[in-house]
């Protein structure tokens, strides 16, 4: 069986690495919140196909959601999202 790129949850299709990062950037350690540096990880996930898909943006919503990032992190986050969708 091949591996998916996606996780489904509630019916809904999500990117699998951006979620598996937000779960075990949080998990175990720290405050509980996405770090700058956790951030950056997701970015790479979201930057790694060179576009912002569809799949991509309702994960970030679902993470968005789910998750609590430091201010720090959110500002970044956000900036970084913009411009790369602005491309």
């Amino acid at each position: 069986m091949a591996e998916t790129y996606y996780k489904v949850i509630d019916g809904k299709k999500y990117d699998k690495q951006m979620i598996e990062i937000a779960e075990a950037t949080t998990a175990g350690q720290g405050d509980g919140r996405i770090s700058l540096a956790d951030a950056k990880q997701l970015i790479a996930a979201v930057t790694d196909g060179g576009r912002y898909t569809d799949t991509e943006k309702d994960t970030m919503a679902y993470i968005r959601d789910k998750y609590t990032f430091t201010p720090e992190a959110d500002e970044w986050f956000r900036d970084e999202i913009r411009r790369f969708a602005a491309r």
